[in-house]
């Protein structure tokens, strides 16, 4: 019955413009006729949950059966989702005003949340702390999050009924970065998205880890605000695949920056996993939490954590290297070990 609820929603809100230009450039990469990619695009949405952007993202239209049952679909996506983490727990991490009082041991930086009646605490915190990033308290994928320079002589009065007006509550001193890391994008924070799980045996274990970098200047380094990212090796902390970006193409070197990525050692990387397995056990009835990881100048500090990681930014690369094997089976190992 859920099934055939998630499907009759996502056949309503999808856009078949969208999803016919995606079946032409499969067709121009591959020389398949139009209708069979059509039915098998179908086919894979309605058993193995996977939309045209899934499809298309882990060229579905390669792989066999047994691989496509390997692949992290949207709806295989939302089902982890369902099952381990309790609705009634959700606001913890949705709430970033919420999350950042729960977690505030782990965060590294001031912040403040505008409540409407308080402008002096805002001026001192802008006092302490002239560039600033202000955040919507409820919204994800880097939306609404902007970073702000204030000057001598600015109007803070104006500033404040400026967020105020955006619904940007949140204002939080800048994330220190360290300095390695900078260097790969230095106008933004760039994060590691590190997946934790909470295995039925009640212990937490990193699942799979990204690099996120931000490019072309942007403040932000979200996957859907125009960044890339790169998968991470779990026992060394280097960056192990070329960078990719929301349309699939490959960067072996940062595109902005022009970085070498493959073999870039992310530093304190046995800091960075002792952090998320303690975070992780804060609320352990949220069991699959994608954690967003500033490597701070003294130590890495949560940026924020997801209690729905986004499945195409923790299994982008899966295909490399001849290895067609999505992260389905890594998830039901750990989930299941006791």
């Amino acid at each position: 019955m859920k099934k055939i609820k998630y499907l009759i929603t996502r056949i309503a809100r999808m856009s078949y413009k969208e999803m016919f230009k995606t079946i032409k450039r499969i067709n121009k990469k591959t020389k398949k006729s139009k209708i069979v990619i059509f039915f098998d695009m179908v086919y894979c949405g309605l058993v193995h949950g996977a939309g045209y952007v899934d499809y298309e993202y882990y060229k579905m239209y390669e792989l066999s059966r047994a691989e496509r049952l390997t692949i992290m679909t949207r709806r295989r996506s939302n089902q982890y989702v369902a099952d381990l983490n309790p609705k009634e727990y959700w606001h913890l991490f949705d709430n970033k005003n919420e999350f950042n009082e729960k977690f505030e041991k782990y965060l590294g930086r001031d912040w403040m949340f505008l409540d409407g009646n308080n402008l002096d605490e805002f001026k001192a915190f802008i006092k302490k702390h002239p560039t600033v990033m202000v955040k919507p308290n409820d919204l994800s994928c880097g939306k609404g999050i902007r970073k702000i320079h204030t000057t001598k002589g600015m109007k803070l009065d104006k500033l404040y009924e400026e967020c105020m007006c955006n619904k940007t509550y949140l204002i939080e001193e800048v994330a220190a970065q360290n300095k390695v890391v900078a260097s790969l994008h230095p106008d933004s924070v760039n994060t590691v998205r590190i997946v934790t799980i909470i295995a039925n045996n009640g212990k937490p274990y990193v699942a799979t880890a990204v690099i996120r970098m931000g490019a072309n200047h942007k403040p932000v380094d979200n996957f859907n605000a125009g960044g890339v990212c790169a998968m991470i090796d779990l026992k060394t902390g280097k960056i192990c695949s070329p960078a990719v970006n929301t349309e699939g193409k490959l960067f072996d070197v940062h595109p902005t920056t022009k970085v070498k990525l493959e073999g870039f050692q992310i530093p304190m990387w046995d800091e960075i996993q002792k952090l998320v397995l303690k975070a992780a056990m804060v609320v352990p009835q949220i069991r699959l939490v994608g954690w967003d990881i500033c490597v701070g100048e003294k130590g890495p500090v949560i940026i924020e954590g997801n209690q729905f990681p986004a499945h195409d930014l923790y299994q982008p690369l899966f295909g490399l290297n001849g290895n067609r094997e999505g992260i389905v089976p890594l998830f039901e190992e750990i989930i299941n070990r006791k």
